[in-house]
């Protein structure tokens, strides 16, 4: 059975999505034939286009704003009459440890990457609701909402709330919208240099991967397609993992394990934490 993803005659918001990982989201989901809009505070140096030649719309938005949110759906609503997709792309942290961070810049952090997706996604949900066939909301997670994150602890933070905020929405708005999360691990993109160096740098956090790379933003952007579509019909209140295997855990390395060895300890789940690693999405708020 083919598994082509069409989303012909849908269309689709992607916040934060004039670069980085929602640059790849974009081009995905023109690539699947949707109608896209890409929201950022900041136009996109480029236009974001596909293979094909079709280009995204451009909806300059502060997600933080909910007046400007709710205009910007408003414009959306009177130019494609429909909504049906959304992507909650936009979020993003400066590496900050505790010690260094006030309680306004961690209230910050936490307002874009929790408060704002709950307010994009009301706005969505007053055009989604409105139509027979609902529509599909896909939070961009992080794995920093998954496991201690020093440096960036009300990032994580708010990205494990997200993933329960997600929970309760396809809860609450089910049947007719669907809501799912994608958490994503460590993504190549523009913004790569910012954390982790050079190409070697790039390379050496690649390697703590077991995939032994780096995402590209195309592959966020596939599965995003995917979980927007019809073959994932019945996919609701799900977490998606999307990290290449996860992190070797540290204490291999302190035993001199190398890659690939066998795991010694007879409880793994109980060993050391893994090494913390900024996660960039590459968005427009980063």
């Amino acid at each position: 059975m083919a598994l082509d993803i069409d989303l012909s005659g849908r269309v689709a918001v992607v916040t934060g999505g004039t670069r980085g990982v929602g640059a790849g989201v974009v081009r995905a989901l023109l690539a699947a034939k949707a109608e896209v809009v890409a929201c950022a505070r900041r136009p996109p140096e480029r236009p974001v286009t596909a293979a094909d030649g079709r280009t995204a719309a451009y909806e300059p938005v502060d997600v933080r704003d909910p007046d400007a949110v709710a205009a910007c759906f408003d414009r959306v609503r009177a130019r494609h009459g429909r909504l049906d997709i959304l992507v909650n792309n936009a979020g993003g942290t400066p590496y900050r440890l505790l010690d260094d961070s006030s309680p306004q810049q961690a209230a910050r952090v936490v307002e874009l990457n929790l408060v704002a997706p709950l307010t994009v996604s009301l706005a969505a949900r007053a055009v989604m609701a409105r139509q027979p066939a609902g529509g599909s909301i896909i939070m961009i997670g992080s794995v920093s909402g998954t496991r201690p994150s020093p440096g960036s602890a009300a990032y994580g933070a708010a990205k494990a709330g997200l993933e329960n905020l997600a929970r309760t929405m396809a809860v609450e708005w089910a049947p007719h919208i669907r809501v799912n999360t994608l958490v994503v691990g460590m993504v190549r993109t523009e913004l790569s240099h910012l954390h982790y160096g050079d190409e070697a740098g790039i390379a050496a956090v690649g390697r703590t991967v077991p995939l032994g790379r780096l995402a590209t933003p195309d592959e966020i952007g596939e599965l995003c397609a995917f979980l927007a579509g019809d073959r994932c019909a019945y996919v609701s209140g799900a977490s998606l993992a999307v990290h290449g295997g996860g992190e070797r855990p540290a204490f291999l390395e302190a035993a001199g394990q190398p890659p690939g060895a066998p795991d010694p300890s007879p409880f793994p789940s109980s060993a050391a934490g893994t090494a913390a690693t900024a996660d960039p999405e590459g968005s427009d708020d980063r």
